[in-house]
């Protein structure tokens, strides 16, 4: 549905020391891209995002319904004990759940410190606008999952939340995306992990702040799962941590990752986000600095947007994903 082709490269600038309200500027480097609604526009790496009109927020008649997803998984922390989890899941107006020939692409969410399951349908009228995206033709009827990296043992302190959501991706491989995906009609055929894969180009995963470094960790973890990544104030913490960010180690892990796996072929595309008033934008635009460093990451696999006067919040992701998502999901 979106077709990547780079237009120009040029010998990249950054700026340093950027000034609130100056996004980095890499390069002229662009692509060329046909939105779902058949719009084409041309997306350059960097700039700022797009403010969401009002009238998304609107709610309408042609509205999707949020349920609650109950599965079984371990506590991958402690002692690998059997808990149950809760996840909330979005399904676009028309869902019929026993047609059994439709498919839909798939988008996981993940919150941030002290989060909880469900938190992005109720926050900053996100869940009013998706329904107006899907309504308007912006994006296709997509299903969508608002998890958690806590169980019920979790504790949810920051040093403690950083040992659960650097386990997230076993609870995501082994538990949460097959219990969702054998309940609701998506792309995958199966739950077995070859039918999970086969069926990457129509999944994403994003999240903020600490579901922002989850949706890093998932792209370390699960590139053969997922396609498509959209981390909203945050950077990657595989190597290091808050503090101890490591861009130049994690940059090196993904470009290697991406060589390795062939990934340039297979395809993938990172949409990383953060408020030009966030409390915490250091880390993003720092990695995004490296990131942008490397030719590797070219404009149909990496992009860095900032919401003008955005701040560390759900405002800023509901922005982030009305840019982003119409990007996802290509046929």
């Amino acid at each position: 549905m979106k077709r990547f082709s780079v237009i120009t490269v040029a010998a990249l600038s950054l700026l340093t020391g950027c000034a609130a309200n100056t996004p980095i500027t890499s390069n002229s480097a662009s692509s060329e891209i046909t939105k779902a609604s058949d719009e084409t526009v041309q997306l350059a790496q960097t700039g700022y995002s797009t403010t969401v009109p009002d009238e998304y927020f609107k709610p309408i008649e042609q509205a999707g319904t949020v349920e609650e997803f109950t599965y079984e998984s371990k506590d991958y922390v402690r002692d690998e004990s059997d808990v149950t989890k809760t996840a909330y899941i979005y399904l676009p107006y028309g869902y019929d759940e026993n047609d059994t020939q439709a498919r839909y692409d798939i988008v996981y969410l993940m919150h941030g410190w002290g989060g909880h399951a469900g938190e992005y349908f109720e926050y900053a009228n996100i869940k009013e606008m998706l329904d107006n995206m899907i309504s308007k033709g912006d994006i296709k009827p997509t299903i969508f999952v608002s998890a958690t990296f806590y169980n019920p043992n979790s504790n949810t302190d920051f040093s403690s939340s950083e040992y659960e959501f650097r386990q997230f991706h076993r609870d995501f491989e082994e538990n949460l995306m097959p219990a969702v995906e054998s309940k609701y009609h998506t792309y995958a055929e199966g739950t077995s992990a070859e039918q999970l894969k086969a069926s990457r180009d129509h999944r994403a995963f994003g999240g903020f702040s600490l579901g922002s470094v989850t949706t890093w960790l998932q792209f370390c973890y699960d590139y053969d799962y997922i396609r498509y990544f959209l981390p909203m104030s945050g950077s990657c913490w595989y190597y290091g941590t808050y503090g101890d960010f490591r861009f130049e180690d994690n940059v090196d892990f993904i470009e290697q990752l991406v060589k390795d796996n062939d990934l340039d072929e297979r395809g993938y595309f990172i949409y990383h986000g953060v408020g030009t008033n966030d409390t915490v934008k250091y880390q993003s635009e720092e990695m995004a600095k490296e990131m942008l460093s490397r030719k590797i990451f070219s404009p149909e696999h990496y992009a860095f947007y900032q919401c003008e006067g955005g701040q560390h919040d759900h405002l800023s992701c509901r922005e982030f994903m009305y840019n982003a998502l119409p990007l996802f999901f290509e046929e």
